[in-house]
């Protein structure tokens, strides 16, 4: 999936290695974790695959940069990607898991994980505060406005989210409590 992530962003336009890594800190890690040597190790597979290309260029008193772009067939590769009907819907909840299986604790131990959920969730829920500006600023940069709507939905998601898990964790404290002796 980061392999897809990155061929969209070098669709939008050519970019370094440490530059699709800085639009990953920027808007898609609040969603997607990426670290930089995986942004590196899917840069080179994506060259392998003939579906980037990579220009150097010099500089003076550093390395030289790498600078990426989107070939043909990785065009193709990602609008099939995009319309292979793969809704992305996954059945793996690492929260779920651990929940399924507090009941081996304390009641008032697992109140403060649930606690602690909704304080977490509430907290990157006030992060995706400033998105909007950023989403702004970046479809000005590219001069993409229209690709905004969809970077737009994606942060709604997150909020929804986000509020979805602080009701959940809420309801489950209100559960817990009634337990309690």
């Amino acid at each position: 999936m980061l392999k897809h992530g990155i061929l969209g962003l070098l669709n939008y336009h050519e970019m370094s290695g440490y530059e699709i890594m800085e639009v990953f800190r920027d808007s898609l890690h609040y969603f997607w974790d990426a670290k930089t040597s995986q942004i590196y190790r899917e840069l080179h597979g994506l060259e392998q695959k003939g579906w980037v290309g990579k220009t150097v260029v010099p500089q003076s008193g550093k390395p030289d940069k790498n600078v990426y772009s989107i070939t043909t067939s990785g065009r193709a590769e990602l609008l099939q990607w995009l319309a292979d009907g793969d809704l992305g819907l996954r059945n793996k909840e690492p929260v779920l898991m651990k929940v399924f299986f507090l009941g081996e604790r304390e009641v008032t131990e697992n109140i403060q994980y649930f606690e602690q959920l909704r304080q977490s969730c509430a907290q990157f829920r006030k992060s995706l505060d400033p998105v909007p500006q950023a989403i702004e600023a970046y479809s000005d940069l590219i001069g993409q406005k229209e690709k905004a709507l969809y970077w737009q939905m994606t942060v709604d998601y997150g909020r929804r989210s986000m509020q979805m898990q602080m009701e959940w964790a809420e309801d489950c404290i209100r559960l817990l409590e009634g337990m309690k002796p």
